[in-house]
Formats: C-alpha cells, structure tokens, sequence
C-alpha cells in the first residue's frame, strides 16, 4: 500500500513539472530565433560592431575581426582561442553579449 502511495506522489510530480520542461523548451528555441535575428543585423552592420565586439574582447586583433565578418560561430571560436576558455565558456559569453546588444538595438 505505501508502495502504491509513493508511486503516485512521484507521478503527480513528474506530471506537475512536465510543463516547465516544456516551457524551458520553448523559450530555448525563441532566444535561438531572436539571436537569429541580432546576427543578421549585426552582419548587415558589421563594421559599426567591430568596435563593440573589440571592446568587450579586447584580446581580439583586427586580424581576427576581418576573419569573424560578423559570423557567430567564427566569434565564439576566436573568443576560445585568444582567451584559452572552453566553448561553453565562449558562448556563455557571446549570449550575454548578444542579450545586451538586443537590448540596445
């Protein structure tokens, strides 16, 4: 009997959270299109952002500016790179940087 108790109570809780995982998913995906959207105007604008994208990441060299030409990944790999962090590291920080941007934009 207390087995069956327990098994319900441990339903009603994976029930009960099953529409925050469900949230969580969607919200992922929105910031994914809304940064889809902050990189295309940052391409389209990409000389104007060199200078806040180097002043953010000072480490990067001009060099390394005309080789990213406003393309996220090629950001996030030269952050890893000149910074000696992980990848997660560099798009943690490359997020952040996006939010702040958007909000400006």
């Amino acid at each position: 009997m207390r087995s069956i108790a327990m098994l319900a109570a441990c339903a009603a809780v994976t029930l009960g959270a099953l529409p925050t995982i469900v949230h969580a998913q969607t919200t992922t995906q929105t910031t994914k299109a809304e940064a889809g959207k902050i990189w295309e105007k940052i391409k389209g604008s990409w000389s104007q952002t060199k200078g806040a994208v180097k002043e953010q990441w000072g480490k990067l060299t001009d060099d390394d500016l005309l080789e990213i030409e406003g393309r996220r990944d090629q950001l996030v790999g030269k952050i890893q790179t000149r910074y000696g962090i992980t990848r997660d590291q560099a798009e943690a920080q490359v997020s952040s940087w996006e939010q702040k941007r958007s909000r400006d934009m």
